[in-house]
């Protein structure tokens, strides 16, 4: 992603020739081309976020012994706590794709004779823009803006600038940041006082049947009684708002930025060792990688010495959905790198290609897409194969409409950045 900018040029034969001096790798005098499994990874997460159109849950409910529907459902919805579905690894592999790209734009600008100054007033600039979408997709429909900070674009925003300092440091010394910030980050929650046995969760909006609050130690990131949500009953009232900000429903957090740049940095690894090895596609250290990142987030978390929630982004979570996002990268790359098999990747990649144009698409067309359907076809279409099934077919409509916006703005050459 790149400024809020049209970009009139095509990028899938791209191939650059970076000077050594200015980028700390092993590639900088080597030409790379646009890298087509991160690509369609990345269109593959856009998708997985557009295809909320299609109401897998409303189908459900219409079919509730069925077992197919409901795994459907089930993994188009988010974890109510800890755990993981399908549609938990949109935000972490979006943001872990962010930090796969920064190697390959940082070595563009360098080609292109940016000082590191222009640089960095660069990065600064485009995180700006992105807290400021995503405090303004938050607030449509809202009477006044609406500052939160728990947005995808949000989150990556307040940690890119940092993420792109780090490039600069050698791998040694990512690594210890790396380990430093998470372990720190740790540390901060764990000393902060946990909730006690006579704790009010109705106070801070934790419904009377809710079941997932942890005990003993991992009771430190139970819902809306942590560290971070103190930080946002502080935070979140400097900003003008309708009434006093108390907790936030789904339990997400400003502070979880921070391992989320910690993802950031993860894919800032992966994209570094794809430009160290044009040649040869580094599966190997891909996959031994998402091993031990998942292995080691599920020993913490049945210890309860983290838990893996992601609403809250705890270090758990940041390990085990980062090996997760290594194992989704090894697939792509296995079978388009080594495997050679690209021509189905096609449709992914005009999404991935497009993927700032993709989120403003479902997060703005949506409901204009709806009617204007409903409104030309009338509902019988979208009925024929009864009621129950309306919302999906109603859903794929809308995620065909979405695909050929962004084929017309691929075929135009028209690709949206920050």
């Amino acid at each position: 992603m790149s400024a809020t900018t049209v970009v009139a040029t095509n990028k899938q034969n791209t191939s650059l020739n970076v000077p050594s001096a200015a980028v700390p790798d092993k590639t900088a005098e080597k030409p790379i081309q646009r890298n087509i499994a991160v690509d369609a990874y990345r269109g593959l997460v856009m998708l997985l976020m557009m295809g909320e159109v299609m109401r897998f849950a409303a189908v459900y409910r219409a079919f509730p012994t069925s077992l197919f529907w409901r795994v459907l459902a089930f993994n188009q919805t988010h974890v109510e706590w800890a755990g993981m579905g399908l549609h938990d690894m949109i935000q972490p592999s979006f943001t872990f794709l962010v930090g796969v790209a920064l190697p390959y734009s940082i070595a563009s600008r360098v080609r292109k004779g940016e000082t590191f100054a222009l640089q960095l007033g660069h990065a600064l600039w485009r995180s700006l823009l992105l807290i400021v979408l995503g405090i303004f997709l938050r607030s449509i429909g809202k009477p006044i803006t609406y500052f939160t900070f728990e947005d995808t674009l949000t989150q990556i925003g307040l940690g890119y600038t940092f993420a792109f300092l780090l490039y600069f440091c050698r791998p040694r010394w990512q690594w210890i940041a790396f380990a430093s910030i998470l372990i720190g980050y740790w540390a901060a929650w764990a000393l902060y006082p946990a909730p006690g046995p006579a704790f009010d969760y109705s106070a801070v909006g934790v419904p009377p049947d809710w079941h997932h609050n942890f005990t003993g130690f991992a009771s430190h990131w139970n819902k809306n009684s942590n560290l971070g949500q103190a930080v946002d009953v502080w935070f979140l009232n400097l900003f003008p708002r309708e009434s006093q900000f108390a907790f936030n429903e789904g339990g997400y957090l400003t502070l979880s930025f921070i391992p989320t740049l910690e993802t950031m940095l993860l894919g800032l690894f992966a994209g570094r060792w794809y430009r160290e090895s044009p040649e040869h596609t580094p599966l190997k250290k891909f996959m031994l990688t998402g091993v031990g990142l998942a292995a080691l987030a599920l020993l913490l978390h049945v210890t309860g010495i983290c838990p893996i929630v992601k609403r809250i982004w705890t270090p758990g979570w940041t390990l085990f959905s980062g090996g997760m996002c290594f194992f989704f990268l090894s697939a792509f790359a296995w079978i388009i790198d080594v495997k050679g098999y690209r021509r189905w990747a096609f449709p992914l990649v005009v999404v991935g290609l497009n993927s700032m144009a993709a989120y403003l698409i479902a997060h703005l067309c949506e409901d204009f897409i709806i009617s204007s359907l409903h409104t030309n076809l009338g509902y019988r279409p979208f009925q024929f194969l009864g009621s129950g099934l309306e919302p999906l077919l109603l859903g794929i409509t809308v995620m065909l409409v979405y695909w050929l916006m962004l084929f017309w703005m691929y075929r135009k050459k028209i690709f949206i950045k920050i």
